[in-house]
């Protein structure tokens, strides 16, 4: 049997992982300024079309975690050309959608002032999590994710491991976007698929709970959502538990 996980943003997907993941759903704030990773940053005109069953959070928790505004549009008036979810507009008909592109578009919104050295970092690694990371996250045929590739032994994620060995964060200048990418595909994973096991890359488990405690993802995607993420990064894995019985 195949289990229909949101691994792509079409309307449909969405409403598979809504119904496997309602328990998790709590409302989110859109006035969250504490503990964001810049205190200078300019307010914009945003607006963002999604739901907690997409990938849509992690815009949200990249706004948070820069200090922007952002509102939410009624998705009967969602501008994608596709129809997909999320999408994000700004003023002068400016129209972003992947979740990638967004949070390329918000960073640099954000007038964070980074030195361009960080900028180069923090966009290379958004592009990886989207172009490398997420077909290991999630193995899909024809559109529907069957497994999670973190089953198995892994030579990216074994060098992921190692980056987090000498450092807390993927730049060593501290918390980024970067993180927001890499650590949603990787958080996605333990919430997607209960049980699973991840001890052979302690180091990757130990950055995963650091970003799920952090402030501003518990307000975009739930506090329900945050507990349990933390509490299973905690948890000693259990052996040979398969999600539902599905697998």
């Amino acid at each position: 049997m195949v289990f229909i996980i949101m691994a792509a943003t079409t309307t449909t997907r969405t409403t598979a992982f809504v119904t496997q993941q309602r328990f998790f759903l709590s409302n989110t704030s859109k006035n969250y300024k504490n503990g964001a990773i810049f205190r200078e940053a300019t307010c914009l005109a945003l607006t963002l079309y999604g739901s907690q069953g997409s990938r849509s959070p992690l815009v949200n928790w990249a706004a948070y975690e820069l200090n922007l505004d952002l509102e939410m549009g009624d998705l009967s008036q969602n501008p994608h050309p596709f129809g997909q979810i999320p999408c994000l507009v700004d003023a002068n008909d400016v129209l972003v959608f992947e979740s990638g592109a967004i949070l390329q578009y918000l960073y640099n919104k954000a007038n964070t002032k980074d030195s361009a050295q960080r900028q180069a970092a923090v966009l290379s690694w958004i592009a990886w999590a989207n172009a490398s990371l997420d077909p290991i996250c999630f193995l899909e045929v024809e559109g529907k994710v069957y497994d999670t590739g973190l089953k198995k032994p892994n030579k990216r994620i074994e060098k992921l491991d190692s980056i987090f060995k000498d450092q807390e964060f993927l730049l060593d200048s501290g918390f980024s976007v970067a993180d927001v990418a890499v650590a949603s595909y990787l958080l996605y994973v333990v919430q997607f698929f209960p049980g699973i096991d991840l001890s052979r890359w302690p180091n990757v488990v130990r950055y995963m709970k650091a970003c799920a405690e952090r402030p501003a993802y518990s307000q975009a995607f739930g506090a329900g959502v945050q507990e349990y993420l933390v509490g299973a990064l905690e948890a000693e894995p259990p052996k040979d538990k398969r999600f539902l019985g599905l697998f």
